[in-house]
């Protein structure tokens, strides 16, 4: 092909296959963590920096500017900006459940702030950094040529630390993520332990190790044991977490709330800004004040409006407007010991780490192997001195070319000669012989228990146990669970109402839907205003605290709390402002709710009883509740008051059945109560037997009609003409 020659290719073809490099690339290369180290290039290329720097935990710190050098100059080709970031993070305490870095200097706080410039900070390797190097100079992992081809890195270091699952990881790579929460490094280890013994161990069998993760900012997890366990054996789900508070009384009565721990990766400076604004926007009212005491340690101080409210409830409310409570994704997404991306389940991803550890003191072991039969083949050259001491002083002294010389006398490899003739005259001493007598049979003992090893599985799977123990003795006396697991408490209410002083009020809605809330109990022959051309409908007593359900003619309901509703000087206001009404539907019913039970009965017959709980409608959209067919409408909604249920039709005919004849249900159409022909339900009532059945006759006066027998039948019966003197049109109240 000639120099210029030009190529024609398909466009869509030469993207997707670009695109697709890149992709590969940022997976393999920049986002996904290795599973044997948990770590990703960036990690693993500035720790091999720091130990060619010699910054070993026992010895003196460096500039950060000097590492972020070094790494960016030899092994990464990226920005200092993106280097030294990755290295900050390594850093800090409340970003790393054990940090990998000791960072000397302003690594950058939990309220948010960066990190002093790195000429400012200075930086040397943790004992866990150290784990995770050690043995990298034993041939325990493969190297590679840095990008400019003048040096060496590690593909993958020996990690005797399980790194991934510890501190956990975050990414975003082309078309797929990693998300991995940090765990006790002591709860992994005992799961570890039982899975090199038992490597057939099931999903749910480390739950009894792994209680959960543990973040290093505490707070407490509320996931309930059922998600932890499926989201462990998928290696996909979410953990809510939320912060640790206590109640601090004071004189007087008063208390306060203390928050101890804020949730992990929440910025606390930003956290607490938006509390406030939700104060400014009276959207938290039971709320009087917040402040941050916090030093080291996170205090923040929440002073209620009121000692009414109830604690607990009143975090339960923030835990739902703010950050207090935050979700934490888990997406065990990682590169495989082949580079191949793929979720994982937590037992995997433990297994995956014990096999790397096999793997590596299976190499270390054949380096040392190798090194033995190095130092071996040398002892033997110079057995040979000692046995032949003064033949080799006179070659030495009279040959011009003695290495030849003494390679063919003795039967000698060049390397032998080349140990005999760089030997010091003080070797030649007696005693040095013993000594290398001694040293060469230790070697040679050492050797066949190496080779023995080598052939031995379960003796690696010993000494990587052995090796497992010694490390979970570093950390078990200082390393305890920081994040806490409780279920999650079970409160259903709201702490604004709370502030609301209890005090009797009646309810007034007119037909036009305008309500308001009066105080005291006020009767409805009161003289009671109204707009013109609107009239009074509803007229409830109840409490300031109280909550109304409201139910409309297509068979929704809504909930409103009284304290929202206005106050009675003028005429109120629409309902329609406060919850989503569709135009042109009538009001049926307006309660309070308070528990028991509810008859519901559509027009065209069907009816059924529901409990007031499952009326209660959480948001303005109100809840269906009571299935209305065809032109058919709800006619009632009316509290349970007797065993007795009279239904009277627009055909004038009376039916009174047993309440427990008809069905509770949560919702539906319900089961058919009275028959018709050419007429539909007009109203309905509840009585008790021996009160017997009463009804509002024209001008006001109620009559009560004891002797019922004659309209009592069963359910879906027509029922008989109702008694002389019942209004027309027909109706009980």
């Amino acid at each position: 092909m000639a120099e210029n020659e030009l190529i024609k290719t398909d466009f869509s073809s030469e993207l997707s296959q670009r695109y697709l490099a890149y992709a590969l690339s940022t997976i393999t290369s920049r986002s996904l963590p290795d599973v044997r180290d948990g770590l990703k290039p960036v990690h693993r290329r500035l720790l091999y920096a720091m130990r060619l720097l010699r910054l070993d935990p026992g010895q003196g710190f460096k500039k950060s500017a000097r590492v972020v050098g070094d790494v960016m100059g030899k092994f990464h080709p990226h920005g200092d900006a993106a280097i030294y970031d990755a290295m900050v993070r390594l850093a800090q305490e409340f970003a790393m459940r054990y940090p990998l870095v000791d960072g000397q200097g302003n690594f950058g706080n939990i309220d948010g702030d960066n990190a002093a410039a790195m000429r400012y900070t200075e930086a040397r390797m943790t004992l866990v950094a150290q784990l995770l190097l050690d043995g990298i100079d034993e041939d325990a992992v493969d190297f590679r040529q840095t990008y400019d081809g003048e040096g060496e890195e590690p593909i993958i270091l020996p990690a005797a630390f399980p790194n991934l699952l510890a501190n956990g990881a975050q990414g975003i790579a082309v078309g797929m993520a990693t998300s991995i929460p940090p765990h006790n490094v002591i709860e992994l280890i005992d799961a570890a332990l039982h899975l090199i013994k038992y490597p057939n161990a099931t999903h749910a069998k480390m739950l009894d190790f792994i209680k959960g993760p543990d973040f290093p900012t505490g707070g407490i997890l509320i996931e309930a044991p059922e998600q932890l366990a499926e989201a462990y054996a998928t290696g996909r789900g979410a953990f809510r977490l939320r912060a640790a508070w206590e109640c601090e009384t004071e004189k007087g009565g008063g208390w306060k709330i203390i928050i101890t721990a804020i949730p992990y990766q929440v910025q606390k400076a930003r956290l607490i800004e938006k509390m406030a604004e939700l104060m400014q926007a009276k959207k938290m009212p039971f709320i009087a004040d917040i402040m941050d005491e916090s030093t080291e340690d996170i205090r923040l101080v929440i002073e209620p409006k009121s000692r009414r409210i109830d604690p607990a409830l009143l975090m339960e409310n923030l835990f739902r407007m703010t950050e207090l409570e935050h979700r934490i994704g888990l997406n065990l997404n990682v590169l495989d010991a082949t580079g191949t991306p793929g979720v994982m389940s937590i037992r995997d991803a433990l297994l995956a780490w014990i096999e790397h550890q096999l793997v590596v003191l299976r190499r270390r072991s054949q380096h040392r192997l190798g090194k033995i039969a190095i130092r071996l083949e040398v002892l033997e050259g110079y057995l040979v001195v000692y046995l032949n001491l003064d033949e080799v002083i006179a070659i030495i002294r009279e040959e011009d070319h003695p290495r030849p010389r003494l390679m063919e006398r003795f039967g000698l490899n060049e390397n032998q000669a080349n140990a005999i003739l760089d030997m010091r005259l003080r070797s030649l001493r007696k005693l040095e012989e013993m000594e290398l007598r001694k040293e060469r049979d230790d070697l040679q003992s050492e050797q066949s228990d190496l080779n023995a090893m080598m052939a031995d599985e379960s003796r690696q799977r010993a000494i990587i146990t052995a090796s497992i123990k010694s490390m979970r003795g570093q950390f078990i006396k200082t390393d305890q669970r920081m994040t806490r697991i409780e279920p999650q408490p079970v409160l259903d209410s709201d702490p604004a109402e709370m502030l609301v002083e209890k005090e009797p009020v009646t309810i007034v809605c007119s037909e036009n839907g305008w309500i308001r809330s009066m105080k005291g109990r006020i009767e409805p022959d009161a003289d009671i205003r109204f707009r013109e051309g609107d009239a009074p409908k509803f007229h409830v007593h109840a409490d300031s605290t109280d909550r109304l359900i409201i139910g409309l003619e297509n068979g929704r309901f809504y909930t409103v709390s009284i304290e929202k509703l206005p106050g009675g000087r003028g005429f109120g206001e629409p309902l329609a402002l406060m919850i989503d009404i569709p135009a042109d539907t009538p009001l049926v019913s307006i309660m309070v709710a308070k528990s028991g039970k509810v008859l519901l009965a559509s027009s065209s017959g069907h009816g059924f009883i529901a409990e007031v709980d499952q009326l209660i409608a959480q948001t303005k959209t109100g809840r269906q509740v009571m299935t209305v067919m065809d032109k058919a409408r709800m006619v009632t909604a009316q509290p349970l008051t007797g065993a007795c249920v009279g239904l009277v039709g627009s055909n004038r005919k009376l039916l009174i059945i047993q309440a427990d004849e008809i069905p509770v249900m949560s919702k539906g159409r319900g089961v058919i109560l009275q028959r018709y022909k050419d007429a539909s339900l007009a109203d309905v009532t509840s009585f008790a037997a021996e009160d017997g059945l009463s009804w509002l006759q024209t001008g006001g006066r109620t009559r009560t009609e004891k002797d019922i027998t004659l309209w009592v039948g069963k359910r879906g019966g027509a029922g008989r003409m109702v008694p002389v003197g019942f209004p027309k049109p027909p109706r009980f109240t």
